[in-house]
Order: C-alpha cells, then structure tokens, then sequence
C-alpha cells in the first residue's frame, strides 16, 4: 500500500461526493476542511464515520473528500456511500461488513417533481366551498 490512494464515488439526493482515501492517521478533510468545521451536527461525524468503523480502518486512512449539491445530511449520505466504495477499492474482503450494514446501496429516494395543476409535489390549491 505504498503511495496507495483509493477512489470512491457517493451520492445521495442532490450531492456527490468524491472520495479519496489514503493511508494515514485517520484524518477526514471534506472541502478542504476539517470535519468538524464543515459538518456541525455529531450525528452527521458519526454517519461519514459509519463505514470506517464497521471496518475497523478508522486509524490506517486519511479521507479526503470533495463534495457538492443538497443539503448537509445529503452530503454526509454521498460521503458515507463514497468511503465505502472506496474501501472496496482498498481491500475487497471489506463487501460483506459493508454489504450488511447498507452502505454500498446507493439511497434511490429523490426529491418528487412538482405537478401541474398543484402547488408543490402533492400540496393542492387551498379549498373553500364558496
């Protein structure tokens, strides 16, 4: 694993991210900053952690991710998905962690188009008898 660097592509509703991974110390930089400045929330660590731990690599990589697209929680989806694609680049023998826990299932729920005649996806026009 000498200079090894392993790709992985996440997405979830609007946001992709690519992600990177490198043997390290277990350093996560999203944007080109620490984790802990770009994503406020401590759910939203422990879900970008989630593959990292399932596998017991939380201090063998440097994750390095670029991200972009949806919300805060989209993104910390997109990164999770990522690292474990990337994880199987690493070591193959990581599928079935992975496989069981979900994180190699791309999430197909999106954001449902808004339709004529409606305010919104399904939020209809106010009603009133007269």
């Amino acid at each position: 694993m000498a200079n090894a660097k392993f790709y992985g592509t996440g997405r979830r509703k609007k946001s992709i991210a690519r992600v990177y991974l490198v043997p390290g110390t277990g350093k996560v930089t999203i944007n080109k900053r620490d984790i802990d400045q770009y994503l406020g929330l401590e759910t939203l660590k422990l879900v970008v952690r989630q593959p990292l731990v399932a596998t017991e690599t939380v201090d063998k990589f440097d994750v390095l991710v670029n991200v972009h697209g949806g919300g805060f929680t989209g993104q910390a989806g997109a990164i999770r998905h990522g690292i474990s694609r990337a994880l199987l680049q690493a070591d193959a023998e990581y599928r079935p962690i992975l496989k069981k826990a979900g994180f190699l299932t791309r999430d197909p729920r999106m954001k449902e188009r808004k339709k004529y005649g409606l305010k919104a996806a399904r939020r209809a026009p106010q009603f009133s008898k007269r």
